[in-house]
């Protein structure tokens, strides 16, 4: 991982204050499907709730919120300078002449500058749980580029103090961990704080943390069951997981070996090829994949005393274009990007992933395609 250090997480254990693993809030997800974008609907103030849909991202570290959308402004409360609060939080700042705690809000699709936002607390609410003080950052202008139209903010589920599942689990005591189930159509999909109990087989591997971003160690990438040749150190850097990149985005190398390999077994199956369809650019004949197996993709890495395969089947490998043409759904990202490999929402779908800084571990299920359900049923 280079520079990249393993998250140790260390937890005071108090004898009035245990931690339970069976506590569990639950916030609904929606697909925006023009945008490929997931959000989460949460109630801010306490005289008057409005309800707020917030971006879900796991490289952001305070929440985000447009507070001209937030109907009463009653119950909010400035954090000032010299408080614990602004102190505690990286890359805060002041305005010192109104003593009002500032933070400096990145946009997590990259475009535009950061958005210089006031650090303030207000009463958070969904159908589960409702706690005061949340603190976010608020912001009287409008929303960053490429967030979808409903959305008025970004919900921050980076490893940050002050993330907002971090900010659940402190206030109830409960285990450190959240888990997401992204939808691939609908409204029902869930975001999940505290335990959870899987209806389906899972596995866990090691999760590290970079710049409170959250990354696998990949060991190795196969093609039905063949393993890609690369050179080991495209790997070194492991495979970063975003909620806000729609496809996985591979270094070219990485790309170019893996749509090689895929296309070679779609065409042992009969699936010929077709040209490409921006932005993809391995597409393939849609009706001659009809009632065919599409070849499967997985991504090896380090278990309990073996090699866990977290693996991607015809859904999540490959996108509908039309009714003639299917691509597959990765991308290349060039030579130098900054992340070898950033695993897409697109191949997220209909899984259950648990981020459990307990123990540093991501918890990976099996896809509940495969077992009669999805994220949106």
């Amino acid at each position: 991982m280079g520079g990249r250090t393993r998250l140790i997480v260390v937890l005071s254990m108090f004898a009035a204050v245990a931690l339970t693993s069976k506590a569990q809030y639950v916030f609904p997800i929606t697909k925006d499907e023009p945008t490929k974008q997931f959000y989460t609907t949460i109630d801010i103030g306490a005289a008057v709730e409005t309800p707020v849909n917030l971006l879900l991202d796991l490289g952001t570290n305070l929440t985000w919120a447009n507070c001209r959308k937030i109907k009463s402004l009653s119950s909010l409360r400035l954090v000032r300078c010299q408080s614990s609060t602004c102190k505690a939080i990286p890359g805060s700042g002041c305005d010192y002449s109104r003593n009002i705690c500032l933070y400096q809000q990145p946009n997590p699709f990259g475009k535009n500058s950061s958005v210089t936002s006031r650090v303030v607390q207000d009463t958070a609410t969904s159908s589960t749980v409702s706690f005061r003080p949340f603190i976010f950052s608020c912001a009287a202008v409008n929303k960053p580029q490429g967030l979808p139209p409903p959305v008025a903010g970004i919900l921050g589920l980076s490893t940050g103090e002050y993330t907002f599942w971090r900010q659940v689990t402190k206030k109830f005591n409960i285990i450190p961990q959240f888990a997401l189930c992204l939808p691939s159509s609908g409204t029902t999909g869930n975001f999940y704080i505290g335990g959870l109990s899987y209806s389906v087989p899972s596995s866990a591997t090691v999760m590290r943390v970079s710049s409170g971003e959250y990354f696998m160690v990949v060991e190795s990438i196969y093609v039905d069951g063949t393993p890609l040749s690369l050179n080991a150190s495209l790997l070194n850097g492991g495979a970063k997981l975003s909620t806000v990149v729609p496809y996985t985005v591979l270094h070219t190398d990485i790309y170019n070996a893996l749509a090689q390999a895929f296309t070679l077994k779609a065409k042992a199956n009969g699936i010929s090829q077709v040209p490409s369809v921006a932005p993809f650019k391995n597409c393939f004949d849609a009706r001659a994949a009809a009632g065919k197996n599409m070849p499967v993709i997985e991504i090896g890495l380090p278990g309990n005393m073996r090699e866990v395969r977290w693996t991607f089947h015809g859904t999540n490998t490959v996108v509908n274009i039309n009714k003639k043409v299917i691509c597959l759904a990765f991308t290349d990202g060039g030579m130098k990007p900054k992340e070898n490999i950033v695993i897409g929402t697109y191949q997220l779908q209909n899984y259950y992933l648990t981020f459990d800084m307990s123990r540093t571990e991501l918890r990976l299920s099996e896809s509940l395609l495969f077992h009669n359900t999805s994220c949106s049923s």
